[in-house]
Order: structure tokens, then C-alpha cells, then sequence
């Protein structure tokens, strides 16, 4: 029972630090993190769209944070590195913050949505998905979606594939919870194929082919596959 007491543990103290770093690096950009044990400490890889503001001057910012993960969340000796968003458009965190930001700013939710939904697919994103949830228009909380492209929503590739990201809009007449999903261009999906082209043949390879050397062929591989032992299931 001590196994999975120690999982239990870990996961919520990685959502803590999670909602933690998300709070702290609003304005850098955040997008996301990265928890590793390593034989020297704990390795926490960190990034963003703005690696100067997380850093700070001298190193600053970077050592609170480093003295608030050891304190406060009991994180064996934190090891803290920040990378930079290559592009902010296929980070579904960052995206999330975004659109957060233009609803509180009065953005109506049709317009924010489309307009994210547009911007990461003209990057090239495979897909993108946006949903809002909360008192968007009235008294009454809703749920309005808004998706284009492919995106997986179940099984181990929406797991490994998509990207995932969440902020809260603080409005006038309520919370409103942001979710950003986003398949980012390259993915490989267990159910893409391609079909090749045929290959045409040679002259010479038709040349003396008649239609009984064809059959004789034919029946030589058939044979030959009645010939492979079959392992029948125990």
C-alpha cells in the first residue's frame, strides 16, 4: 500500500506545483512543466514564452522559486531550467492563458474561441478544439465548444499526442474555465496510412508471360503457403 500512497503523493504535489508555477509565471508566457528525478536531485524543466522574466535580474526569480519548491513542497533539491517556447501557437497552456486574457479584457467568447481556433490552424496544427465553460452570456452557466481539424479524445494518443491546457477567466458575472486541446503538426496517429501508387511493370518482365505461366505462379505461391506450419491456440 506504501507503492501507491507514494504515487498518490507525487500526483497531487505535481498539481500543486502545476497550479503554483501557473499562478507565478502568469506573465512569462508559461507553458507548462516538466518533473524528473535524477541521481542529483529533482530536475524541473520549465517553459515559456518570455525565459527572461522567470529567470529574472541575477538569477533572482529563479532562486525563489527554487527556494519555494525545497519549503513548500518538500521537492528534494530542485534543480530549475527554462526553455523557451519555439512557437507559442502549438503550446496548448499558452494558448489557454491567451484566451483567458481577451475574455477578461471583453472579448465575446464567439470571437475569442474562433479567433484561436483560426490562429493555431493557420500555423499548421492538425487540429484544435476550445471549450468554455461557465457564465458566458446570462445567469445560467453553459458550455460552448468550438473544434476543427482531428483531435483524439480517448485512448493512449490522447494521452502521448495531444497537447492540453487550462486557465480561468475571472469576469464580472462569474468564473469561466478555458480548456485548449491542440494536435500540433508532425504527430504521428495510429491510424494514419498512405496509399502508394502502383508500380508499373517492365516490358521485359511481361515478355513470355502467358496466361497458363501465370496460373502455374499463382498456384506455386499458394502452395507454398499451405506448406507453412499454422501454431494452432492452446
Amino acid at each position: 500500500m506504501a507503492i501507491e500512497r507514494r504515487f498518490i503523493e507525487d500526483g497531487v504535489r505535481k498539481a500543486r506545483v502545476e497550479q503554483f508555477m501557473r499562478k507565478e509565471l502568469k506573465r512569462a508566457g508559461y507553458g507548462g512543466m516538466d518533473i524528473a528525478r535524477t541521481p542529483f536531485g529533482t530536475q524541473v524543466t520549465i517553459f515559456a514564452e518570455k525565459p527572461g522574466i522567470v529567470i529574472g535580474k541575477g538569477g533572482k526569480v529563479v532562486r525563489a522559486l527554487t527556494q519555494n519548491l525545497q519549503t513548500d513542497f518538500n521537492i528534494e533539491s530542485p534543480q530549475i531550467e527554462v526553455q523557451q517556447v519555439e512557437d507559442p501557437n502549438f503550446n496548448a497552456q499558452i494558448m489557454a492563458e491567451r484566451l483567458a486574457n481577451s475574455l477578461e479584457r471583453g472579448w465575446y467568447f464567439r470571437k475569442a474561441g474562433s479567433s484561436v481556433i483560426r490562429r493555431v490552424m493557420d500555423a499548421g496544427a492538425l487540429g484544435c478544439e476550445v471549450v468554455l465553460s461557465g457564465k458566458l452570456t446570462g445567469s445560467r452557466a453553459r458550455v460552448q465548444k468550438f473544434t476543427d481539424g482531428y483531435i483524439k479524445h480517448c485512448g493512449e494518443p490522447s494521452e502521448t499526442i495531444v497537447e492540453k491546457g487550462f486557465a480561468l477567466a475571472i469576469k464580472k458575472l462569474g468564473t469561466v474555465g478555458v480548456q485548449v486541446k491542440i494536435i500540433p503538426p508532425g504527430a504521428v496517429l495510429p491510424d494514419h496510412f498512405e496509399v502508394l501508387p502502383p508500380v508499373a511493370r517492365k516490358p521485359e518482365e511481361d515478355e513470355g508471360l502467358t496466361p497458363e505461366a501465370l496460373g502455374e505462379e499463382i498456384d506455386a505461391e499458394l502452395s507454398a503457403m499451405e506448406d507453412v506450419p499454422v501454431e494452432e491456440d492452446i
